[in-house]
């Protein structure tokens, strides 16, 4: 959870930051993109690294420094420092992510207890996210920017001392070795494919996009060749030919694809055509953190019922028809129907995401966990990006196409208001041209929000069709029977 709220935390702040620090233009953007960068393109080596030196023990690092890089953040006197303390950030987070998946891989060996474990996890990922702004909100009304990464550091201090003394260790094969070459071919891979997509939603399409993107296409392809030829690859690609495994990562990110496409576009939403302050908007969106939270009592069930292909395909079902209902909703003057609609979104996408994680590090030997965690971890990071960025694209075309701007308008106010909302909000002072932008956002939230529902309803029928379904005995609630391997 605090992993999730960092990604999203630092948005509120970058006002008074920019007012105390004084950043560039390009140093503000780094301060913002770092951390991604750096989180997703370690991804996949610390969770080879997990598996060579010890989980736990990766855990704590990774803790240690998180910590420590928070305090560096808090407290930067300058952009740099900031910069610097962000991208470190990202280096512990990227130890600390599959770390946790792979410890709970390999502290529950039963398969109903296990699922109900990474359903907990999966909060955490979905909750965070949707709760950034609103912690970022609340501490910023009262304290600096810097309050947000110090939030990390008594949590931190919790994980240290707890998992020093309850988390039992775990690791792989004493032989197995982390080729240096894969490692570096999969940072090239996934660090300018986040870079394009996050240049994309800042600039638009253009040249820098498709380099990037190249560049991590043919790194890929390298990468991809190589893992065939070693006999302990980096990620083994053999894998993404299993059904059950396949499916499942493509579960977990269009998950996450759909989770954060809405946020980003519904939060602009809530603020600029309905009016709410961040506060209120963070509350306004928290039905759909509380029902991924209600996803624990019920994902046994379902479980145990359906089979973890229809399972998966039941919940992107829920997220289509929640996201279908805001669509249908968005218009409405009261807010119940968005409010319903969220917690329908919040309940599927938790459903969807808990049991394709629970699939892709179940795919592989316990001695693997740490590598399949970095699998599902990967793609839940590009899933996020490619959502916001697809997404909001749409959303900005639709927007741009259905604004109808009033006669007699300045050149300026009439650029202003085609480039988004927020900066006609910002620079234009006629109320008709306002209510205009206003009316088209709306119009292009609803359409997109029916995109994003057919989208998620095709994956949906693919899951269900593709992703085996054997049903999972239910855990006894005796704790003296539970089967739990620590």
């Amino acid at each position: 959870m605090l992993l999730a709220i960092d990604g999203t935390v630092l948005y509120l702040a970058v006002p008074s930051l920019i007012e105390d620090l004084s950043p560039t233009a390009n140093q503000v953007l780094w301060i913002g993109d770092i951390y991604a960068f750096v989180l997703a393109g370690l991804l996949i080596t610390m969770g080879n690294v997990a598996d060579r030196i010890g989980r736990k023990r990766l855990l704590l690092i990774g803790s240690a420094a998180f910590g420590t890089a928070s305090i560096l953040a808090a407290f930067a006197h300058n952009a740099e420092t900031l910069i610097a303390a962000r991208a470190l950030l990202g280096v512990a987070g990227a130890t600390l992510m599959p770390s946790t998946l792979s410890v709970i891989r390999n502290l529950f060996t039963d398969p109903a207890q296990r699922t109900r474990a990474i359903a907990l996890w999966s909060v955490g990922a979905t909750a965070g996210a949707a709760l950034g702004p609103l912690v970022g909100g609340l501490l910023l009304e009262r304290f600096w920017w810097g309050s947000v990464f110090l939030i990390n550091v008594p949590i931190m201090a919790l994980v240290l001392i707890a998992g020093w003394f309850l988390l039992p260790e775990s690791r792989g094969a004493d032989n197995q070795r982390i080729d240096l070459l894969s490692s570096v071919l999969s940072i090239m891979t996934i660090v300018p494919a986040v870079y394009a997509i996050k240049h994309w939603i800042g600039n638009g399409l253009d040249s820098t996009v498709v380099l990037a993107a190249v560049v991590g296409l043919v790194a890929g392809w390298a990468f991809a060749r190589r893992q065939k030829t070693l006999t302990t690859p980096l990620l083994d690609i053999s894998l993404f030919r299993v059904p059950a495994f396949s499916g499942a990562v493509a579960a977990n990110a269009l998950s996450i694809f759909a989770f954060l496409g809405l946020l980003f576009f519904f939060s602009q939403y809530l603020q600029m055509v309905r009016g709410l302050g961040p506060l209120k908007a963070g509350l306004f969106e928290l039905p759909a953190t509380l029902a991924s939270m209600a996803v624990i009592a019920v994902i046994g069930f379902m479980a145990a019922r359906f089979g973890a292909g229809r399972s998966i395909g039941i919940g992107l079902g829920l997220g289509a028809l929640g996201l279908a209902g805001i669509g249908a909703t968005t218009l409405w003057a009261s807010f119940w129907g968005l409010g319903v609609s969220l917690a329908v979104v919040g309940l599927g996408i938790g459903i969807a995401m808990t049991l394709s994680t629970d699939a892709v590090v179940s795919a592989v030997p316990k001695e693997r966990s740490g590598a399949a965690a970095a699998v599902a971890e990967t793609a839940f990071e590009l899933g996020g990006a490619l959502g916001i960025a697809v997404l909001g694209s749409i959303q900005m075309a639709m927007y741009r196409s259905r604004l109808e701007l009033p006669d007699g308008l300045s050149s300026t106010d009439a650029e202003a208001l085609d480039d988004s909302l927020a900066s006609a909000i910002a620079a234009v002072e006629n109320g008709a041209a306002i209510t205009a932008a206003q009316d088209a956002f709306a119009s292009a939230m609803q359409s997109t929000s029916f995109v994003a529902a057919a989208l998620l309803l095709v994956a949906a029928v693919v899951a269900w069709r593709v992703i085996p379904s054997h049903p999972v005995k239910e855990v006894s609630n005796d704790p003296a029977r539970a089967n739990v391997g620590a």
